[in-house]
């Protein structure tokens, strides 16, 4: 399958330029929240996106109609769209697709109209209410913009979300459901309610007063996650129309794996059975053996449980090859964007196999004798890998996986 669109937007920036050179610098993204006040609260720090403008990417009449997730996803689309320079005609367009991957939807929205409801009644809630909050309506009003008409809709699966987005995809224009389609994640959970709500879970990291060394994956003193906001999208193609029509073709989505803990509605199954399952099944799709991959994007989110959980999944996966692997997680410089994480993780992975440089993992600074693989430290690593695997995991035990290959003719 064929990735000939790239878009993506994070608390390193607006752009894929723009996030890549901040991950070869191993720059952080997270800061001090200035959406709203955070006095009183025990998590002061997130990974906004910066110098975000709305109107660069919608009409002014369209804010009122669309949440902040949705506009970060037309963002993201538009820029994958541009990139591919593809053309959706009246012929393409019933097998046009879009499938986006969002956790949680529009709580910004809810929390400003419940407060709207209690300060003024009944009679100022907005008639938008409800469409500019529905997960659906990110890949709808992508839909639109491109006169995509093939299927069209939000996967739903907490963090695995945007991962799920375009396995779905990938399998759907594979099986021959389309021939091409937009698909990722896009999340804005920058809201009081979204950080307290993972607050009062134990599930952030406290660190306030050094927000850009907080996201730690795999560090011994990792003490949670970093919340962010984002998006990211992919554009695939149909292998052979890609050619036909002389795109240009950053590289190769070839697997997909899906599993399920069935064990607990936040933490992960012991001795990382779910994310083993995943893995496995997205190989076996690949038809590929695990010697084959050598670059991991980790889930890696910087919660004790979740990082030695997968470190110890990847050992069972690939066995002595495990130690020969090198695994990152660019969360460490984004923060955790919950659904859109797997989109944005997978343009990450898509550049590093096209560039031939691997990011870092940054703040790996005291090592976790549980967390003992290659998490390519500090700095971005050049690399010819062939093939990269990239991992999302959800509360309430969802698991997704991703095979990737660079397409030939890269730098790399």
């Amino acid at each position: 399958m064929a990735v000939t669109g790239l878009g993506v937007l994070s608390p390193l920036g607006c752009g894929v330029e723009a996030n890549w050179r901040a991950l070869l610098a191993g720059r952080s993204g997270i800061g001090p929240i200035t959406r709203f006040a955070t006095e009183g609260m025990a998590v002061q720090i997130a990974g906004e996106i910066p110098d975000f403008d709305p109107e660069r990417w919608l009409e002014r009449r369209d804010h009122k109609k669309t949440d902040r997730f949705i506009q970060y996803g037309l963002a993201a689309a538009t820029m994958a769209m541009e990139d591919a320079d593809l053309v959706v005609d009246e012929a393409l367009a019933p097998r046009a697709g879009c499938i986006v991957g969002v956790g949680i939807g529009g709580l910004e929205t809810i929390e400003h109209t419940m407060r709207t409801y209690l300060e003024s009644g009944p009679r100022r809630l907005s008639p938008f209410f409800i469409p500019k909050l529905i997960g659906n309506l990110a890949p709808g009003w992508i839909s639109m913009r491109f006169g995509l008409r093939g299927p069209n809709y939000a996967a739903t699966s907490a963090c695995a979300s945007g991962t799920h987005a375009i396995g779905e995809a990938f399998r759907a224009i594979r099986d021959g459901y389309m021939d091409c389609a937009i698909a990722g994640g896009a999340e804005a959970p920058l809201t009081p309610l979204g950080v307290l709500g993972f607050s009062v879970m134990r599930a952030l990291s406290t660190r306030n007063d050094e927000p850009e060394r907080a996201s730690r994956p795999f560090d011994r003193g990792r003490d949670g996650f970093v919340v962010g906001e984002g998006a990211g999208m992919l554009v695939l193609e149909e292998w052979q129309a890609a050619e036909r029509r002389g795109a240009r073709i950053h590289g190769e989505i070839i697997g997909y794996g899906a599993s399920a803990d069935a064990f607990h509605i936040t933490q992960p199954a012991p001795e990382g059975r779910g994310a083993v399952d995943c893995m496995r099944a997205a190989l076996a799709d690949a038809d590929i053996e695990p010697q084959a991959v050598g670059y991991i994007n980790a889930h890696g989110t910087s919660t004790p449980f979740n990082d030695a959980n997968e470190t110890f999944a990847i050992k069972l996966v690939f066995g002595e090859h495990a130690t020969r692997l090198a695994v990152s997680s660019t969360k460490s410089m984004t923060g955790h964007l919950l659904g859109a994480a797997g989109g944005v993780e997978a343009v990450y992975s898509i550049l590093a196999l096209r560039e031939g440089l691997l990011p870092p993992t940054i703040n790996y600074e005291d090592p976790d004798p549980d967390c003992d693989l290659d998490y390519v430290p500090g700095q971005a690593r050049r690399a010819a890998i062939e093939v990269a695997l990239s991992n999302s995991f959800g509360f309430g035990g969802t698991n997704a996986s991703l095979v990737l290959k660079r397409a030939a003719g890269s730098k790399a």
